[in-house]
């Protein structure tokens, strides 16, 4: 029962329709009474009156008027009942093998399609760890992804088919998956062993075989979003070939995303090779129409930094009227932010793209423990100083919650984050209101 009342939930879409049933109902038994000249209807009546009249001696209207509510409400069953086998029957045909009831998958996806419309830039793991949590609250997404890795299985399809570079579009697309754990893990295997295949994962070398065969990556991304049910849009910040360089503060440049942190100097600036980058204009199109602006979280100059710099991108953030939000990394990150604050962050993405870029950081309030402290310690990576005079110095608004997981290794959780930049917009919507 309660599944076939979820029908009448709103934002379903499924009441007028039902009304609209239920009346075309009503005039066919009009038609049919009128066509009959009632003969039917009369001998019904007639026989409820004579059960009542022999039940309880004398006409009686309440008992009528019981009966007359009950036939009503099972007439509302029934109709509800064939309009849910009908469309049960259509959908057994679309969707084979539902892993939920079909009330609930329309119910969910009218509740994703009315969700914020939400842009998030950057690249890396911490992308995907965010989209993973943000899918579940609306499926108006849209990830601007970078293209200037050039290192593991990336980098050599990059090379070698002069094709920008998978791996990150890969993460994002599986991040966004609404589809079986099977293909997940198909799509992520990595090819073992001393052959050429080896290093490469299963994912990259589909997108560049769909690139291949379709002769844009932009068409390549939608039609694996199809095979991966994926909710949402996983965007390149650019289709032309980039070079992410790093001016150190000692005047030196290092060439390539890949030997930046391998320098192990203090990045002073970096910049795109070549310097004019044309934007895809799908990204320009999804940073107008958001509600919700998301840089990061991710690796500050090799991941969030490169989109930024692809031309028209920063400019069309500056002039968004939507909430902007830059995610703060929880630890530093050896050869890229050593000794950096959270202001030290911010600061860097203002430099490189300009006021009016973030409106506010998110930054982790959850402690770390003195165990985990020590683990990150000898691998050079230290808790990211929260110096929160700073932060509002360079005028953005500042909010702590609880971001991560700590395990074996400090990760931001997936629902945590999502949870936080949600209540984050609705809290803006609350205040425009």
């Amino acid at each position: 029962m309660e599944h076939l009342l979820k029908w009448l939930y709103p934002g379903m879409k499924m009441k007028r329709w039902l009304f609209l049933f239920a009346l075309g109902v009503m005039f066919c038994t009009l038609g049919l009474a009128l066509a009959s000249n009632y003969k039917y209807f009369d001998a019904i009546e007639e026989k409820i009156f004579m059960i009542v009249y022999t039940h309880f001696g004398s006409y009686n209207l309440a008992i009528t008027t019981f009966v007359g509510i009950f036939i009503i409400l099972i007439g509302i069953f029934l109709i509800l009942y064939a309009i849910r086998q009908i469309i049960r029957s259509i959908i057994a045909v679309l969707v084979p093998n539902p892993t939920e009831a079909l009330v609930d998958m329309i119910f969910e996806n009218r509740k994703l399609r009315r969700g914020a419309n939400i842009t998030v830039i950057g690249g890396g793991h911490g992308l995907s760890v965010l989209l993973r949590g943000l899918k579940m609250s609306t499926s108006n997404l849209s990830a601007v992804v970078t293209v200037a890795d050039d290192g593991g299985s990336s980098g050599r399809l990059r090379e070698e088919l002069g094709i920008i570079p998978p791996g990150d579009l890969r993460n994002c697309l599986v991040a966004l998956a609404d589809t079986e754990p099977l293909m997940e893990k198909l799509f992520q295997y990595r090819f073992e062993g001393e052959s050429d295949l080896a290093g490469h994962s299963f994912g990259n070398l589909f997108i560049a075989a769909m690139h291949e065969v379709t002769g844009d990556m932009e068409t390549a991304l939608r039609e694996s979003s199809r095979v991966l049910a994926v909710k949402g849009r996983v965007i390149p910040a650019s289709k032309e070939y980039v070079r992410l360089d790093a001016v150190m503060e000692d005047g030196s440049i290092v060439k390539g995303e890949s030997q930046i942190p391998e320098a192990r100097k203090r990045i002073k600036r970096v910049k795109l090779f070549p310097r004019f980058v044309s934007p895809v204009p799908a990204a320009i199109d999804a940073i107008r129409s958001a509600d919700a602006i998301i840089l990061g979280p991710g690796s500050l100059y090799t991941s969030i930094m490169p989109n930024l710099l692809v031309d028209g991108i920063a400019d069309a953030i500056r002039k968004s009227k939507a909430l902007k939000i830059y995610i703060c990394n929880v630890m530093t990150q050896p050869g890229e932010t050593d000794g950096y604050s959270v202001s030290d962050h911010a600061r860097a993405i203002i430099d490189h793209a300009g006021e009016g870029v973030i409106d506010y950081v998110l930054v982790n309030s959850t402690p770390i423990s003195d165990a985990m402290k020590d683990h990150y310690a000898h691998e050079g990576a230290f808790p990211v100083e929260i110096d929160e005079e700073k932060i509002h110095a360079l005028g953005l608004g500042f909010v702590q919650s609880d971001i991560i997981n700590e395990t074996d290794v400090i990760r931001h959780d997936p629902s945590k984050l999502a949870n936080a930049v949600m209540k984050m917009i609705d809290d803006l919507e609350d205040k425009k209101s």
